[in-house]
């Protein structure tokens, strides 16, 4: 069979360099994904090889226009939720979770989910009054929640932003740890700080935290309340007690909503003790109004690296 060839022109070398990857990285994955051939020559690219594989391969650069043509880096997530929806037949769904920007960044960057089970989360919280999320390390778990939760503040949606979670971690126990109680608490929230600071101008936060209207403590502080008109994210669950859990989804009152997330294969309690995230999934699969997702080590987002750590211990945990 003849082959064939196809041109792209890129509208920049920012597209260019955010189409190719690192070292070309996105452009060897294409190819050996395809069975095409691509070269990259300023802010052009070549496709050619047999006709199959040289539409295949178009079809999927062409499918990631939304992010090249932004200049943004295409990470390799992203590159393979697009192979994954070309080869399930899910390219419309592709294209509706490219055009589904949830918020912008102070830097204006858009944030999208990322992968169809990133997307099942976010539908999940958006239609539920508690979620729960479990996945590893980098899955967007809590960042995700907490862009939906800033949304829902900007928009009135609700009143108060709270942001919770145990203070156990690697053995420390807070009464060790130097300072006032802010400063001791301040490393167990230091993720929750991050996301904040990603969304919102640094300058505002101070005031929001100091009338109330965004809160980050630790889990004890949530006992005894209850939460209405709030959006309520609880993170690093796998840390809490039985007792723990069930405190604080308890403490849900009218107008608000919960999302809980955690990872079960790494908890910091003490051996003999088990989980509360564990034991609330297990008791609270089947009850109405509550959504249950799962997000995998293909869900990982952040340095490649990260994702093949987190299959390896996932193959090392089957044996």
């Amino acid at each position: 069979m003849a082959e064939a060839s196809e041109t792209i022109e890129l509208p920049s070398s920012d597209s260019a360099i955010a189409l190719s990857g690192p070292r070309e990285e996105n452009l060897r994955a294409l190819a050996e994904r395809t069975g095409a051939k691509l070269v990259m020559r300023g802010q052009e690219l070549s496709i050619s090889g047999l006709p199959q594989h040289v539409e295949r391969c178009a079809q999927l650069v062409r499918s990631l226009e939304p992010y090249w043509c932004e200049g943004k880096a295409i990470t390799g997530v992203e590159l393979k939720t697009a192979l994954q929806a070309q080869a399930t037949g899910r390219m419309d769904d592709w294209r509706e979770l490219q055009q589904d920007v949830l918020m912008r960044t102070r830097r204006s960057d858009p944030i999208r989910a990322k992968t169809f089970h990133q997307r099942q989360y976010v539908r999940a919280i958006q239609s539920h009054d508690i979620t729960f999320c479990i996945g590893p390390a980098g899955t967007g778990k809590t960042y995700l929640a907490a862009v939906l939760a800033v949304k829902a503040l900007l928009a009135g949606e609700c009143e108060r932003l709270i942001l919770t979670r145990p203070a156990v971690e690697a053995g420390e126990k807070l009464g060790f740890l130097p300072g006032d109680l802010q400063q001791k608490v301040n490393p167990f929230l230091r993720p929750l700080y991050d996301a904040l600071y990603e969304l919102i101008e640094s300058d505002r936060i101070p005031d929001l935290m100091a009338r109330g209207t965004i809160e980050v403590a630790p889990l004890g502080y949530m006992r005894g309340r209850t939460l209405s008109n709030a959006f309520v994210i609880v993170d690093e669950a796998q840390n809490t007690t039985p007792a723990q859990i069930k405190m604080v989804l308890t403490r849900l009152g009218f107008g608000s909503r919960m999302v809980v997330t955690g990872d079960v294969t790494q908890t910091d309690l003490p051996t003999h003790q088990e989980s509360g995230l564990a034991v609330a999934l297990k008791i609270l699969k089947s009850v109405d109004g509550i959504a249950v997702c799962r997000l995998t080590q293909a869900d990982v987002i952040r340095h490649p690296l990260v994702q093949r750590i987190v299959a390896a211990y996932e193959r090392h945990e089957q044996r």
